[in-house]
């Protein structure tokens, strides 16, 4: 089924639009309540066939969208969605059962931005509506800035790049500085990562791209409210899952272009706080279903942590970090770990250490290989 909108897709000037859409009456009412009380205008479906209708005759700013319908369930009208050129960018939200982890597994294969469980609880409907507009704004900047490149690209390619690179390293430290107890964790992550995907044979390719990449693995915490990202307290469970989509707002900022360490970068925002056992987020990805670069940061991440001060725990030295990695403690265990990642990660530590006393605070310098 080919989808085609009558209305451009970018955010409309009046208060955001967002399509709810469930074969549950009760809940479209309240969901469509909540939302208009908060400032927001809002349509019905009762279908997935009705959704669609509904998305080409006018494109919302966001849709919610049930999994199970009578007829065409939500999952194919998230792949319809997804898998048009027109309406692939718009947000989703999927409303489902909180343990159903196969069908949440499907839908972020689609694309599917996040995730709404039943009973649905209105502080969290609000945020994460809140952190969807957010994250489409930044969609339709993105878009803009790709179709710009894409008439300069045949003439201007070194130029391009070199500006992309400027332009994410902004980003990186946008979002780095918003946190004032990861100074210069970028710069070091960017390092490591290159270091381990040497080590392990990677070609010089795949080292530059990774080097490139691996500073954008949190820059979806520029998404992430002020209040939850710098607190200092332990975060409630609302305010871990908040925290927690920064994975999938990552892949979202960085997924709209086209250049190899971008489209890097997007697989690291995405998965590194996956686990090699399954046990991570957001997906609970197993074993080599993780992309690579994403299993090399996650390790390059827990060591620069473990090197770091943080509100919660002093800083550890190079030794105490690679024994911690090596035999685990109260929240890190081995088998997070990539086993072939973590044997090069023993056999390069040293140099780990190197980068971390040589690298200055605050300091993000990215040379090419």
């Amino acid at each position: 089924m080919k989808i085609s909108t009558h209305h451009h897709l970018h955010a409309h000037p009046e208060r955001p639009s967002i399509l709810i859409v469930d074969d549950d009456p009760d809940i479209c009412q309240y969901i469509d309540i909540s939302l208009q009380g908060s400032g927001y205008t809002t349509q019905q479906a009762q279908s997935g066939e009705e959704a669609l209708e509904k998305i080409r005759i006018r494109a919302p700013d966001l849709i919610l969208l049930d999994i199970i319908m009578p007829g065409m369930g939500g999952i194919e009208a998230a792949r319809l969605i997804k898998s048009a050129p027109e309406t692939q960018s718009l947000p989703i939200a999927m409303i489902t059962v909180a343990d159903d982890r196969e069908a949440k597994l499907r839908c972020l294969e689609i694309g599917v931005e996040d995730f709404l469980n039943k009973p649905l609880d209105y502080a969290e409907l609000f945020v994460r509506v809140r952190n969807l507009l957010r994250l489409k704004n930044y969609n339709d900047v993105l878009s803009q800035y790709s179709q710009t490149l894409e008439t300069q690209v045949q003439t201007k390619t070194r130029e391009v790049k070199q500006y992309c690179i400027e332009t994410v390293i902004t980003l990186t430290r946008a979002a780095e500085y918003r946190d004032v107890d990861t100074g210069g964790h970028v710069s070091r992550v960017s390092q490591y990562s290159r270091e381990l995907a040497c080590s392990l044979g990677m070609d010089q390719a795949f080292c530059e791209d990774i080097f490139y990449a691996s500073p954008m693995h949190d820059i979806g915490k520029i998404a992430i409210p002020d209040s939850i990202l710098l607190k200092p307290q332990a975060l409630s469970s609302l305010e871990w899952e908040v925290m927690k989509t920064h994975t999938t707002l990552g892949r979202e900022i960085l997924i709209q272009c086209e250049s190899p360490y971008l489209l890097m970068g997007a697989d690291i925002a995405q998965s590194h706080h996956e686990r090699w056992d399954g046990g991570g987020y957001p997906a609970g990805l197993a074993g080599e279903q993780i992309p690579l670069a994403a299993r090399i940061m996650a390790l390059c991440d827990v060591y620069d942590a473990l090197r770091s001060r943080r509100p919660y725990k002093p800083p550890y030295s190079h030794k105490e970090a690679v024994n911690i990695i090596q035999h685990g403690d109260a929240y890190l265990k081995p088998g997070y770990f990539d086993p072939r990642i973590y044997q090069a990660f023993l056999n390069t530590s040293d140099h780990f250490d190197a980068i971390f006393e040589d690298t200055r605070p605050n300091q993000l310098q990215l040379t090419s290989v």
